[in-house]
């Protein structure tokens, strides 16, 4: 089971977008003032958005691209303490955690465009870390598209786990477009869940067949789960 992070998980924008903002004038010497979407991308895409966006020019070898998410790390870290105050675990988060993890033969972790030290200080402020196996996901740290990070985390889990889990077995949690199409792609199940920017339609169009409102309802995600699954095996 592979979980996206921000707005699916939790919602911790206002922080984010400060250490954003930071990172990206302290790399690049220019304010960060057009912002771009971040929903479905890595944090490495999302520099790049910034980049066009705020018309900074590279020169010729310039590649600061490690300098900035170094730079994110940090000013996330100075944050770490805002967290809970200005940010919040999405409504139904922890039961649906703790409802996957009483599944059968089922491993819990996260695909994010975040970077890992970002991504784990999201979770554990809100106490949903404990749930899932965060060694073996993906994260925008690695500077690959989703739906790769979707194959190199179904094949850690495999080594890791000792016991093969198959395409039709793995399920792609998340409120994007681009996350549900990257699961396709990475050969992935999506359930979509109605939490973020994007609409029902949005989700549906992307490719998503199950769709949740939200994650209050344990037995609902339960049931798309199974349902997905069992489709997906018969297949």
């Amino acid at each position: 089971m592979l979980w996206n992070i921000d707005l699916t998980l939790v919602d911790v924008a206002q922080v984010t977008r400060a250490a954003y903002a930071e990172a990206f004038e302290r790399v690049t010497g220019v304010p960060l003032v057009y912002l771009a979407s971040t929903g479905g991308r890595t944090d490495s895409e999302v520099f790049f958005e910034f980049l066009a966006r705020n018309d900074v020019r590279l020169e010729p070898g310039e590649e600061p691209l490690s300098d900035f998410i170094d730079a994110l790390g940090e000013g996330f870290a100075r944050r770490r303490d805002q967290l809970t105050a200005r940010g919040r675990a999405m409504p139904g988060a922890q039961a649906a955690l703790a409802a996957v993890a009483g599944l059968e033969d089922t491993v819990q972790t996260v695909v994010t465009g975040t970077i890992m030290s970002n991504a784990v200080a999201k979770l554990a402020a809100f106490g949903l870390d404990g749930y899932l196996d965060l060694s073996i996901g993906g994260f925008g740290s690695e500077h690959y598209p989703k739906a790769s990070l979707i194959q190199f985390t179904r094949m850690r889990a495999a080594q890791a786990h000792g016991s093969d889990f198959p395409e039709w077995a793995t399920v792609y949690i998340t409120d994007s477009p681009r996350d549900v199409e990257a699961a396709i792609i990475g050969h992935a199940t999506p359930v979509a869940v109605v939490s973020g920017s994007a609409t029902e339609s949005q989700l549906r169009a992307a490719g998503a067949k199950h769709v949740l409102e939200d994650l209050t309802d344990p037995k609902r995600l339960l049931g798309a789960v199974r349902e997905a699954t069992a489709v997906a095996g018969a297949g």
